[in-house]
């Protein structure tokens, strides 16, 4: 972990220290326009008295050289602005190396208790797998790594293929900080949200009300020409200022006899030229890159079409929709009586709608699924003690050796081991309280969904089958909905049988079943709910403070094998291994902890 964190280290110190020297640059760049307008100002007081056209050559050459400074001191600005956001990102990374995930969205509108898994993982919200991976920069691509993680893979060859773009993302830090960084910046102007792709059945669907009309594309074309030619006639004495006049009355009747239509259409991508511009920087970052790994290369092939690269293509769709964002300034209201500018624009606009609309789907999908790549690839790169699992090939195999929770720091995470080679089997771990049952499961399921999702793994080594996973380990009750707790883990287990009946294969995860009934109800239920699992040739783990469960293993001996966690107490004082044993627990400790807290017990 020492070169991770050397990485992020090294990057602060070389970023803030170009930031210093570009900020003196600017300063200096700043002075010298202050020094030009002082010029200017100084200069025209001299010649005050002298003819128009030495004015004119003074403000010339002071103007010049100050515009072409300005310029120059935007593309420094915008590079300031740039590094500042490589450095937040650098110390960002250096927080989530220590469990500090604030920094990041965890998609807490994701939670859902009706998910077949990612409630009892915790997958989104707060404190979340999810906030510890995810760097995203667009709202689609935010949707498709959440997607990833909903709906895991289940296909080896697919998880292999995302296994092997995952090292290649990994391996390239630079390409990821800049991809993050160009998003970043224009999501701190506007948020970019899945929302942002909502104008395209829209724009799609506007119908063309200016490109296919032979007036309007001749109009364009005459007005700046009528316009040229009055100009020449005045200033040759050929025309008067009443014919100026008049054609600046027919000019203006022309520019804005169809406003409406426009408003219509600039109304399909209002406020999108710079999510667009963003969008082709982000596109341009995938199509420069060098790729060797499928899934990569299929995702730069989709963006580099053999006519127009994607992001040249949403770039100029930029620069359109930006020309229709000036129609109601003082300049854009000259140049449109001058040459139909807004006409011209909305004629661009409907002719790269009928070119490239049809392709903005594939192109998004692209850019998304690029963009959940390098989330991963960034959690594979702050991990390189995680392994890739194997992934095998029959129903069921999971053996692992050393599995961690993520989300646990790596000083005090204690690992353990897992072993299911066939099906049906089943582990029934028992436990005292606060012995690490929980933990246990939540290691095994959120290790397994990162197997399928094709990122590396917190083990020693893994092997996994891909099927689906189901869990109940976090059952609660609806007032929404007038369900009790009983009958809300009544439905979780039903929909497991349902499934089960259906001909799934499943990969089951339990906590402590039918937590909501009487002892008796319990113990007889669960007795009879493990044989039908047994039965349907399921497999999966399950914990319970119900010792009598571990007497299943006598009755089915190559199906189910019990473990266990102990609360060890010594010199009448509690302690925990967090140590997976085999066996049937021995020790409980409700009564020891009530006792401890002057609770009497006869």
């Amino acid at each position: 972990m020492r070169q991770v964190y050397s990485h992020y280290e090294g990057n602060i110190r070389t970023y803030t220290q170009e930031l210093g020297n570009l900020k003196k640059r600017i300063h200096a760049i700043g002075s010298i326009r202050l020094l030009l307008v002082a010029g200017l100002l100084l200069a025209l007081w001299t010649l005050r008295d002298a003819s128009w056209l030495w004015l004119t050559g003074t403000t010339a050459a002071f103007a010049l050289p100050f515009i072409i400074l300005m310029r120059y001191h935007d593309r420094l600005y915008a590079k300031k602005l740039y590094l500042e956001t490589l450095i937040r990102h650098n110390e960002e990374e250096l927080k989530g190396l220590g469990y500090d995930f604030s920094p990041f969205d965890g998609a807490s509108d994701k939670i859902s208790a009706d998910h077949p898994f990612s409630l009892d993982l915790d997958l989104f919200g707060e404190r979340s797998l999810f906030q510890s991976i995810n760097r995203t920069v667009t709202g689609f691509g935010r949707e498709r790594l959440a997607g990833w993680f909903s709906g895991p893979l289940m296909d080896k060859g697919e998880i292999l293929r995302r296994q092997e773009a995952i090292r290649e993302m990994a391996g390239q830090p630079d390409l990821r900080q800049r991809f993050r960084a160009v998003g970043s910046i224009r999501n701190e102007r506007s948020a970019l949200t899945e929302h942002d792709v909502s104008f395209m059945d829209k724009f799609s669907r506007q119908r063309y009300a200016f490109s296919d009309n032979r007036f309007w594309k001749a109009a364009i074309w005459i007005v700046p020409i009528g316009w040229a030619v009055l100009g020449i006639a005045y200033y040759i004495g050929l025309a008067g200022g009443t014919l100026l006049n008049l054609y600046f009355l027919l000019a203006l009747g022309i520019a804005y006899a169809r406003v409406k239509e426009v408003n219509a259409r600039y109304a399909t991508v209002n406020k999108m030229e710079a999510i667009f511009k963003c969008y082709a920087q982000l596109m341009e970052c995938v199509e420069q890159a060098q790729f060797q790994s499928e899934e990569l290369r299929e995702v730069q092939e989709l963006l580099k079409n053999r006519q127009e690269r994607a992001s040249r293509a949403i770039g100029r769709l930029s620069r359109y929709i930006g020309g229709l964002d000036q129609r109601y300034s003082l300049a854009g209201i000259v140049f449109n009586i001058l040459y139909l500018r807004d006409i011209r624009h909305t004629i661009l606009l409907e002719r790269w709608q009928r070119e490239y609309a049809g392709r903005l789907p594939m192109w998004f999908d692209a850019l998304a699924r690029f963009d959940a790549f390098c989330s991963l690839g960034g959690f594979a790169f702050n991990h390189p003690d995680y392994i890739y699992p194997t992934i095998a090939d029959s129903y069921f195999q999971m053996e692992g050796k050393a599995l961690g929770h993520p989300l646990l720091d790596r000083s005090i995470c204690v690992r353990n081991d897992i072993d299911i080679r066939q099906s049906p089997w089943f582990l029934i771990v028992t436990g005292a309280n606060m012995a690490g049952k929980s933990t246990y499961l939540r290691t095994v399921g959120v290790n397994y969904l990162l197997s399928c999702i094709g990122a590396p793994v917190c083990a020693a080594s893994l092997t996994v089958y891909p099927a689906p996973l189901v869990t109940s380990l976090r059952t609660s009750d609806s007032l929404a909905s007038h369900e009790s707790y009983f009958f809300a883990e009544l439905k979780r287990l039903k929909m497991i049988i349902d499934r089960l009946q259906a001909g799934e294969r499943l990969f089951i995860i339990l906590d402590e079943i039918l937590k909501g009934t009487n002892s008796i109800d319990k113990q007889k239920g669960s007795l009879a709910l493990m044989k039908q699992l047994v039965s349907y040739h399921a497999c999966g783990i399950i914990a319970t403070h119900d010792l009598v469960l571990g007497t299943l293993a006598d009755e089915f001996p190559g199906e189910i094998r019990n473990y266990r966690f102990e609360a060890d107490i010594h010199d009448d004082e509690l302690s925990f291994s967090y140590r997976l044993r085999e066996g049937i627990a021995q020790n409980m400790n409700a009564c020891f902890l009530m006792r401890k807290m002057g609770i009497i017990l006869d």
